[in-house]
């Protein structure tokens, strides 16, 4: 039983009425102890439901009796200086409970049929280690990142789907380039909002309620002697071209796209209507990441996956490779105890693969060649794919055949 339940039981059980803002504390204090990512506080018809996001995967937290749901509301309008008085529309805001110790909370309210929905966004930064050699990468791909990040100017990108870890990665990146640099370099951001702050780097906090966007910001920023720029996201060719021309003339730029593999990186620029000559003219390098459920360490055993992924298996790397996992019972996965939460797992651990932009891929850009085509020169160059990296975890027993294949699609291969 957490602490949120406890409190709830001992009121009632005292025939004391509840205290909104001690219970909020206990939701909060509850969801920091699993370590959860976001807060989903959310009405039912019967009841108000509490779910927490750890290691990508909602779980159940507490139920609430369904009176207490409008001061709930009212306390994180309150907390996150939202207007209290307001309902049926959407209202964003930022939290910083005294109680948690420079923890941060995104606040964000939508209303659904049965009353408005939270949810919270953590920020935790005693939780983050912003570590290069943390991000999962082999010795060879490590030194291949670090001299990326290390030329003067270009683009550098990093791409992967929601909740990837592309942030972890730009962040562990920009505090490689502070590690090399110290103070000797003039290092400012643009983001959507501001998630940690950094020393040693301006950092600026979007505001598109009153025009300050990406394209502004960016705009603004080439008046401010940047060397090295950090952009949040591309999100559309306004953006793109603006972060291009910084990479062009002098400036080392780092930031985030949403695209589906490495490779088709540049087909998404492309779809922005970006001319492919700038694209290889102008991006060093392009960083794929995801992150991976490990296998909890008091519970791992060994099991025969079901044959749905081990047909998978077969068909990416053959009968013999199969039979000798099968064989050597290289397969592991935990049973779930008290130390995971009965999930069998227990943190995650980041895989990646990095396309450096060779004279052969910038020639398969400029003639806009298939994604795979581009992929296929990647890996001849010795590029070290998504899956190879998952595989890897799979075989040293660190997570399931099945977490690698869910998390690494089949047009990854």
């Amino acid at each position: 039983m957490n602490s949120t339940e406890q409190y709830l039981e001992a009121q009632a059980a005292a025939s004391e009425q509840v205290d909104v803002p001690t219970m909020v504390n206990y939701i909060i204090q509850d969801s920091l102890h699993r370590g959860a990512s976001d807060i989903h506080i959310e009405p039912w018809e019967d009841m108000v439901g509490v779910r927490v996001r750890v290691n990508g995967v909602l779980q159940w937290l507490v139920g609430i009796p369904s009176d207490h749901h409008p001061n709930i509301c009212g306390r994180f309008k309150v907390m996150a200086n939202l207007e209290s008085h307001t309902t049926g529309l959407p209202q964003d805001g930022k939290a910083a409970p005294e109680e948690f110790g420079g923890v941060q909370l995104r606040v964000s309210i939508f209303p659904t049929v049965f009353g408005e929905k939270i949810v919270c966004r953590v920020f935790n930064p005693n939780s983050k280690v912003f570590d290069i050699s943390k991000l999962g990468f082999d010795d060879a791909t490590l030194e291949r990142f670090k001299e990326l990040a290390a030329k003067p100017t270009g683009l550098m990108l990093l791409t992967g789907p929601t909740g990837s870890g592309k942030t972890t990665a730009i962040y562990a990146a920009i505090g490689y380039l502070l590690e090399k640099h110290g103070n000797a370099v003039a290092i400012s951001s643009v983001e959507d909002p501001v998630e940690q702050n950094l020393d040693w780097v301006n950092q600026s906090s979007l505001n598109p309620a009153r025009g300050y966007t990406y394209p502004a910001a960016l705009r603004s920023l080439m008046r401010q002697d940047p060397e090295i720029i950090m952009v949040g996201e591309i999100r559309d060719e306004e953006t793109a071209e603006i972060a291009i021309n910084a990479g062009m003339t002098g400036h080392l730029v780092i930031s985030t796209l949403h695209a589906n593999t490495t490779s088709g990186t540049f087909a998404r620029l492309i779809n922005m209507d970006i001319e492919p000559f700038l694209l290889a003219s102008t991006i060093i390098g392009v960083l794929g990441v995801r992150l991976l459920r490990t296998n909890c360490m008091h519970c791992a055993g060994p099991y025969t996956p079901e044959p749905a992924p081990l047909e998978q298996l077969r068909q990416f790397e053959g009968d013999d490779y199969l039979q000798a996992m099968l064989d050597q019972q290289g397969f592991y996965r935990g049973a779930g105890c008290s130390a995971c939460g009965d999930t069998g797992f227990s943190g995650r651990t980041s895989i990646n693969e990095l396309l450096v932009c060779t004279e052969p891929v910038r020639e398969a850009v400029m003639q806009k060649r298939a994604s795979r085509e581009i992929q296929a020169l990647a890996v001849q160059d010795g590029m070290r794919t998504l899956w190879d990296s998952g595989l890897q975890l799979v075989v040293d027993r660190k997570t399931t055949l099945e977490e690698t294949l869910q998390k690494v699609a089949a047009d990854q291969v």
